[in-house]
Order: structure tokens, then C-alpha cells, then sequence
């Protein structure tokens, strides 16, 4: 039979990790014991009171049925309660939040949602490979937007507007930034914040790493007039351990959520209640269970800054978030290169940071959801290159 993929999936390969681990599971079978320091998966189980929540409300009868698709008042409860006390922002559990299977599907949700054949959307360059795809197979146009170290990975406004925005509809912004690990300021977010309104641009904003290694956590909405012209995506999958779950929220104003509510009602049914109601558990946690987590981050940090040492990269010690960038020596023609070198040679698999952008190619990125044991092994490994 000769049946095509659809036109919409022109220009859309296969995610890059989906790609590599299928090469490192045939490298693994050579008997090669890969060590992968690539995925942001965390290798950390969930606090224990999350567990137990959802194994006692999974063993009662009449936690089974289909669930509202605005989710369990007390997970939207919770999720308002969260914002309130880490980000000093007001948000209405009724209307003004909506969780999701995981903060990935609401990337695709809101350009489903909002983006017709034609319109335009910056994507930062170096960013999340998924906000391309999703706005490609919505029918959008990407529009990059670079980032580099020499302007603090961050967007440079005055070239932003001196371009032709006129077909520019959203906006994807990440920070802490993946897969820099630029932490965000007020006054970066009051910039971002006006020049969205200025160009009635909706601004997206993915924010999933702003408790790991960063003391100062921040959401884009605790900034005046955020919710005219911002929606903001978070998740459980970083800070709560909790990523095979696929637990995450949208928040933002109330008529953005209802039309996203109405595209994402055609696509599931809402959410198991148990795992809704460890979830609201998860973000009951205080600062004790964010500070636990980090010590053991922190230790692990300083084992991949001497593995990035040996490869005789740069880096910047105030990045914050779970993975650590450098910037690879110039012997190198590109992280892919180095990736490469490290993965057939010393059987340890490190991120190019193309992968990310064009930004990204002279850069890598090492994941820190390894235990140190396995980084100190890595380590033993690449010590000649």
C-alpha cells in the first residue's frame, strides 16, 4: 500500500533523543554500557507523602472515572495556593488555571489553539526544539530570535524591533532558560512583558526548571500586567521528580484559558483523579523538600564542571536548572563533534548543542540525573581523550 504521512509533517524528523537513545540501546547491546548524561529525566523518586497519596486513593473504588477536563477542584486549588506562595502571584483556581498531562502538550495546545496557516512565531534560537515542531505542524511559521552569550541569553529587543512583526502572533520564551540556564529577572520579564502588548504579541512563557539550583524562583505572571498578554506553562516533572506522571499546568487569564480548554477538550478526557490528587500533594511541599533536592544537584554539579574541565570547556557558574552549557575549546568544529568523540571513545554520551539551535553549535550540554557514582565514572573514563 502507498499510504503518505501527512503534509504537515514535512520538515518534521524524529526528536533528536528518540533518535540517539535507539543508537545507544544498539551500542548498549555491543555490550558497550553506554553512561548517559544526555535526557533531563529525573533519577530521583518523588517525595514519599506523593507516593502514598497516590497508591491510597488508586485502591479506593471510585477514583476510576472519567475526570473533569478543567481538572479536580483540589489540584486547581493547589496549583493557586503554589503560585501564591513561591511566586507572589494571585491566581484564580476557578478560571485562571488548567492542568495539563504533562507541560509539553500545552506547547502544542496553545498553537493548535491560536495559529492559523501564515501567522508568525519567535522561537528562541538557542530553545526548546519542541516549540518549532509544534508550531510547524499547526500550520505556523517559525521566526527565531537569537540568543547568545555575548547578550546574556537573552532576546535583543532592539534588533526584535527593527524587524517586520506584523504576521508575529506568539511569542516562546523559557527561563530559567533550557539549555542555557539564564535565570530571569523582573525587569527582563517587564521588557518581555511590554513588548508583547506594544506588538499584541501573546507570550508564552515555559517554566519547568525554576526551583533547581536557583534560590530566587519566578514566574513571569507575578509581574504587573502579565496576565493581558502572558500565559505560562509549568510542571511537576523537574522539581516534583515527577516527570513519567505527565502532571503540568497552564495559567493565565481567564479567556486564554477557556480557549485553550476548547481545543484541548478534543484531545483527552482529563486526568486519573489519584494521580491529580498526589499532584496537589507535590505542591503542598515546603522549602525543606526543594532544598534536599538542590543539595543533591549541587553535589553533582560540581562533578560535571570537572568533567567540562577535562574537555577544557567554559561555562558560567550562575546558571541555574538541571543540566549544565559550556562552551566547547576551538579545536572542536561543533558539539556534535565532541558529542560524537565522547560517545564512540569513552562510551558516555553527552549533549551537542545544535540540537537546540544554530546558537548551540559551539556548545554542550551535560544532564545532571546521573547519581555521582556514574558521573565519577564518566569522569574515570574521559580522562585521556
Amino acid at each position: 500500500m502507498d499510504i503518505k504521512v501527512s503534509e504537515r509533517l514535512n520538515g518534521i524528523g524524529e526528536y533528536y533523543f528518540s533518535q540517539k537513545l535507539r543508537e545507544i540501546e544498539e551500542l548498549n547491546k555491543q555490550g558497550k554500557k553506554i553512561i548517559n548524561l544526555g535526557i533531563g529525566s529525573p533519577d530521583l523518586p518523588p517525595h514519599p507523602d506523593v507516593v502514598k497519596v497516590l497508591h491510597e486513593e488508586s485502591s479506593k473504588p471510585n477514583t476510576h472515572a472519567y475526570q473533569s477536563y478543567k481538572g479536580s477542584p483540589v489540584l486547581r486549588n493547589a496549583i493557586s495556593s503554589f503560585y501564591k506562595t513561591w511566586y507572589n502571584a494571585d491566581i484564580n483556581p476557578d478560571t485562571e488555571v488548567l492542568p495539563l498531562i504533562g507541560s509539553k502538550e500545552g506547547i502544542m495546545h496553545i498553537c493548535m489553539t491560536y495559529l492559523n496557516n501564515g501567522d508568525e512565531v519567535l522561537i528562541p534560537n538557542p530553545g526548546y526544539p519542541t516549540y518549532s515542531s509544534a508550531v510547524k505542524l499547526a500550520g505556523g511559521t517559525c521566526r527565531e530570535y537569537a540568543l547568545t552569550g555575548e547578550h546574556n541569553w537573552e532576546p535583543d529587543f532592539e534588533t526584535l524591533e527593527n524587524a517586520d512583526l506584523s504576521k508575529v502572533k506568539l511569542m516562546w520564551i523559557n527561563y530559567p532558560e533550557m539549555p542555557t540556564g539564564k535565570q530571569a529577572t523582573v525587569e527582563l520579564f517587564e521588557r518581555i512583558i511590554a513588548f508583547g502588548k506594544k506588538h499584541n504579541i501573546l507570550i508564552c512563557h515555559d517554566n519547568p526548571y525554576s526551583f533547581i539550583l536557583n534560590e530566587q524562583p519566578i514566574s513571569i505572571l507575578s509581574v504587573g500586567g502579565a496576565k493581558e498578554v502572558a500565559l505560562e506553562l509549568n510542571s511537576l516533572s523537574k522539581a516534583s521528580n515527577m516527570a513519567g506522571w505527565r502532571v503540568g499546568m497552564m495559567v493565565g487569564a481567564s479567556e486564554r484559558i477557556e480557549e485553550v480548554l476548547r481545543f484541548k477538550s478534543n484531545m483527552d478526557s482529563g486526568m486519573f483523579l489519584p494521580v491529580q490528587l498526589a499532584a496537589a500533594k507535590a505542591l503542598s511541599l515546603d522549602k525543606e523538600w526543594y532544598n534536599s533536592l538542590n543539595s543533591v544537584y549541587a553535589e553533582r554539579r560540581e562533578l560535571v564542571y570537572q568533567l567540562l574541565n577535562i574537555f577544557n570547556c567554559s561555562y558560567d557558574r550562575a546558571q541555574v536548572g538541571m543540566f549544565v552549557w559550556a562552551k566547547i575549546p576551538s579545536k572542536y568544529k561543533d558539539g556534535y563533534e565532541l558529542s560524537d568523540e565522547v560517545l564512540y571513545n569513552k562510551n558516555v554520551f553527552i549533549t551537542p548543542g545544535g540540537i537546540f539551535g544554530s546558537n548551540g553549535n559551539g556548545y554542550i550540554r551535560i544532564s545532571l540525573c546521573a547519581k555521582k557514582e556514574v558521573l565519577q565514572e564518566a569522569l574515570e573514563r574521559v580522562t585521556v581523550l
